[in-house]
């Protein structure tokens, strides 16, 4: 059906049921409504099963070329590939006519890509846990809900099981528009040879839970992580100003603990409160309505572009006054927008530092490439973290 007669169809159904004055003539139409509805969702089921097939048809191209080039790279990577879905992503939301809005209509389509993918080679991802914290919403909203996610401890966890092959990816927190870098992300760079193959934005909102036998008359404690109760302090002061605040590692685990609790509260987000069953009393309480995480994905490969990308670098800069202008000239020179810089200590060495940067463009672009290649006689090394395609959600 061409978009000029469903306009028309359904301006010809305004009209009739403005005209429509009983019980019975509106019975009808709806019956007619819901009768189109069936037949659309036939269409659509039949659709994403095609999808599918070919899916079903890549996968099974991929793992002829294993089996005529043998000594080739075997890897998993082959099968997932950033940079196709963030073009397929984009071109969702380019094409879209509503009434949808564009990034729910992309996130539709991110669950139909992530259910072919796993058809195609199911994908274990380690996120920094436990269940329910903003990584694990970040680690379902870039790879879909079909991917096996599985929580670790600590963010070393994630480099080691990426590292080890137990899992195909990891996400981790990198960076918190309120809060500030993610130390301990960085660090895991500097000991890693991971690289970084995409990203993803996550606005944080915050949710006031509760569980079907809290006593709202009674509460005496409201968990969640420290960053969370800060980020939420002062709607705290205006609605909860004396219930003690208790800070526990993740906001997943200041939901599991409502379980055996009557007199608690937890302050988490959405994945949390459908992980353990809870409830919204109040939503999106957070004093700050634009704070935003940034997260990575690391993986083993090289990712190609996308047509909207960045790249990482880590710099070891000389011990030398104006190392860092020295630095930032090439990308200057060259034409290269620098998004952010940070700045880790350089272990085992005292007083020794490196420099963390990300840029606009891919490292195969020439004038990203030609950047880089300037800085590094002018630095002890220059390693190349990633070129990955920017969030498109």
């Amino acid at each position: 059906m061409s978009e000029q007669s469903s306009e028309q169809n359904m301006d010809n159904l305004n009209q009739a049921i403005a005209g429509a004055n009983d019980t019975a003539t509106e019975k009808a139409f709806l019956d007619d409504i819901r009768q189109s509805i069936d037949t659309v969702d036939c269409e659509i089921q039949t659709l994403i099963n095609n999808r599918a097939k070919l899916a079903q048809q890549v996968a099974a191209v991929k793992k002829q070329h294993i089996v005529n080039n043998p000594t080739a790279d075997n890897s998993n990577p082959i099968f997932y590939r950033p940079e196709r879905e963030a073009q397929v992503l984009k071109a969702v939301m380019e094409r879209n006519t509503g009434p949808i809005a564009d990034d729910k209509m992309a996130r539709l389509f991110r669950e139909i890509m992530s259910v072919c993918l796993d058809l195609e080679a199911p994908q274990r991802i380690a996120f920094l846990g436990p269940v329910g914290t903003f990584t694990h919403a970040a680690a379902l909203k870039h790879f879909g809900k079909a991917a096996d996610t599985v929580p670790m401890t600590t963010i070393t966890d994630v480099f080691r099981e990426v590292e080890a092959g137990t899992a195909m990816y990891g996400v981790v927190p990198v960076e918190n528009s309120s809060e500030g870098v993610v130390n301990h992300t960085l660090d895991g760079f500097l000991s890693s040879t991971l690289k970084i193959i995409g990203e993803v934005e996550l606005p944080i909102h915050q949710n006031f839970l509760v569980a079907e036998h809290t006593k709202l008359d009674g509460l005496s404690r409201i968990y969640s992580h420290q960053q969370s109760l800060a980020q939420c302090r002062h709607w705290l002061d205006v609605n909860y100003p004396n219930v003690e605040r208790v800070a526990v590692s993740s906001n997943g685990e200041a939901a599991r603990r409502l379980k055996n609790e009557w007199h608690s509260a937890a302050i988490a987000g959405d994945v949390a409160a459908a992980e353990y069953g809870l409830h919204k009393l109040y939503s999106n309480i957070e004093d700050n309505p634009s704070n935003t995480t940034r997260f990575l994905i690391i993986g083993h490969e090289a990712i190609a572009p996308s047509g909207q990308d960045k790249t990482s670098i880590v710099v070891s800069a000389h011990d030398k006054a104006g190392a860092l202008i020295e630095i930032l000239k090439p990308l200057s020179y060259h034409g290269v927008s620098m998004t952010s810089i940070e700045t880790r200590p350089e272990r085992p060495n005292k007083w020794a530092y490196v420099f963390f940067i990300d840029m606009n463009g891919h490292i195969d672009e020439p004038n990203v490439s030609a950047a880089i290649a300037d800085i590094r006689p002018l630095v002890k090394d220059v390693r190349v973290l990633g070129s990955y395609p920017k969030a498109v959600l």
